[in-house]
């Protein structure tokens, strides 16, 4: 059983800057990769921004420059930001905190966060 859950988010002007955070936490648990996907009104969920455990980051092409993934490993808690620069209208969506993980040496499996509205006005 893992536990994901989500802080930040909110309303912020074009070219202000939000950040969100999230951690995950559960028993006998082995988290891989964490990260942030997005979901705007009428579309499909899209990737944002991953984290792997070994240090590794993908960025979609669209935040590359704006937005910044840390992660932070910790003994049966983990926890990534995203911190977000330079915000456009378009970036407003849910924002979900992902979570690949599992039992060590186990299979792996995607938990999402509740999500969190990010919304940029023009």
């Amino acid at each position: 059983q893992v536990e994901v859950v989500e802080s930040g988010g909110g309303l912020v002007q074009s070219g202000g800057s939000l950040r969100l955070s999230c951690a995950a936490s559960g028993s006998r648990f082995s988290i891989n990769t964490m990260g942030w996907y997005r979901q705007a009104p009428g579309k499909q969920r899209e990737l944002v921004a991953t984290a792997t455990r070994a240090g590794s980051t993908r960025y979609a092409d669209s935040v590359k420059g704006r937005f910044t993934i840390s992660r932070v490993n910790a003994y049966a808690k983990d926890t990534v930001s995203l911190q977000m620069n330079n915000l456009k209208p378009e970036d407003t969506a849910v924002y979900y905190c992902y979570v690949l993980g599992g039992p060590p040496g186990g299979n792996e499996y995607d938990y999402w966060g509740q999500g969190t509205q990010v919304t940029v006005s023009s």
